[in-house]
């Protein structure tokens, strides 16, 4: 039955843009009651801020879509054997869950996937939302905490994660495509942060916390660092590589085991094999488990030296205090995976935690600016924190 069915059917796209716009009628419907005696930089503050929650909630669920196997529950994009729900596939999705009931296509499973689809184009709704709200502002002349091509670039690049959306399923779960898309919404958020921070700064009449120059440095370096550390967890996660080390602190009883560089980091293949269409190596999978393991010895350290050095300086210390406890989460998270055969709760939280910790440092970068000397004023510090 999958083979048969054409990858791209667009019959169900209108029905589908109708649903997402029905699902971000009521976050709009709320932030418009909400602030209905408000400025519209106060509502276009809102509305960023609950749509990075709600983007936040998406990278959740997708996590979950691919953890429980549905990535392929309907083998077709962008809807489900042609129709915007499972309920008009009914037929087709209980062929193929009777030909191979654990296989990648069944009722559950189908359900998973498009409400996934659903939230998506939800979010894309609030974005386009967010971009017509910017220019409106501006062209009228009303102040913006940023530029308009902030939310323009947000959108543009919500367009390009939803194409990656589509690759996941049209190229079955292609690792290099998957982690792609997972990077792309990491990404996403990282921009609806900034633009949520400039916004909050903006309403409260405060200035970014002047930092100096070598702990803004340490900053961006974490950066630089915690998003490698994502890639190489993403690239776990879509070759299910977690598995490979069962134990911790060793691998397969070693501090250095059989590992296959060369297979695990060949990033153009399909799911579980070579270019050459052979099989990956357990060595491969364990190189890809063991890389993301060694270079949290680093990034774990480097958090905890972060947050201890924004305490110290008493600026930004409600940043500081998430960043301690994401990183004590992802180490609780990560070693679950490993001793505790990749349970499923786990498995989201890391994710989640991973992308907290993206939007968290993001904040921090977002909310700070760098001075040659001088702490910041505890008085404009402590507003921003708050």
């Amino acid at each position: 039955m999958t083979d048969a069915q054409p990858l791209y059917d667009l019959a169900p796209l209108i029905e589908l843009m109708a649903l997402g716009v029905v699902i971000a009628l009521g976050p709009l419907a709320w932030v418009w009651w909400r602030g209905r005696g408000s400025t519209p930089v106060r509502r276009l503050q809102a509305l960023t801020v609950l749509t990075l929650f709600l983007t936040f909630d998406l990278v959740l669920f997708g996590a979950f879509t691919r953890l429980t196997d549905s990535g392929l529950g309907c083998p077709d994009w962008p809807g489900c054997y042609g129709n915007a729900s499972p309920v008009g596939a009914h037929a087709e999705i209980s062929a193929a869950q009777q030909a191979m009931p654990t296989g990648p296509v069944t009722h559950g499973k189908a359900w998973v996937e498009m409400i996934h689809r659903y939230l998506a184009t939800g979010v894309g709704v609030l974005i386009i939302a967010l971009t017509v709200g910017a220019w409106r502002q501006s062209r009228r002349g009303q102040p913006l905490a940023h530029s308009p091509w902030w939310p323009t670039a947000t959108l543009a690049w919500v367009c390009l994660q939803g194409a990656f959306g589509a690759l996941t399923v049209t190229m079955k779960l292609f690792p290099a495509i998957v982690t792609l898309h997972l990077i792309g919404g990491v990404v996403l958020l990282a921009l609806l942060c900034v633009q949520a921070v400039r916004q909050t700064l903006a309403a409260r009449g405060a200035a970014p916390v002047a930092l100096p120059r070598a702990l803004r440095t340490l900053l961006a370096v974490t950066v630089l660092l915690v998003a490698a550390q994502v890639v190489l967890g993403g690239w776990v996660s879509t070759n299910y590589a977690v598995l490979a080390c069962t134990t911790f602190p060793q691998c397969q009883g070693s501090w250095w085991p059989d590992m296959a560089f060369g297979e695990g980091f060949q990033l153009w293949r399909p799911l579980g094999l070579l270019q050459d269409g052979s099989h990956i190596s357990f060595a491969g999978l364990t190189a890809i488990h063991y890389a993301h393991r060694l270079a949290a010895y680093l990034v774990l350290p480097l958090l905890a030296l972060l947050a201890w050095r924004l305490v110290r300086a008493g600026a930004l210390r409600d940043p500081a205090r998430w960043l301690a406890g994401l990183a004590l989460l992802q180490f609780a998270t990560g070693l679950s995976n490993v001793v505790l055969d990749w349970p499923l709760v786990a498995a989201v939280l890391h994710t989640g935690g991973a992308a907290a910790l993206v939007v968290v440092l993001t904040w921090a970068l977002a909310a700070s600016c760098a001075v040659a000397h001088a702490a910041p004023a505890p008085s404009i510090a402590r507003r921003v924190s708050a």
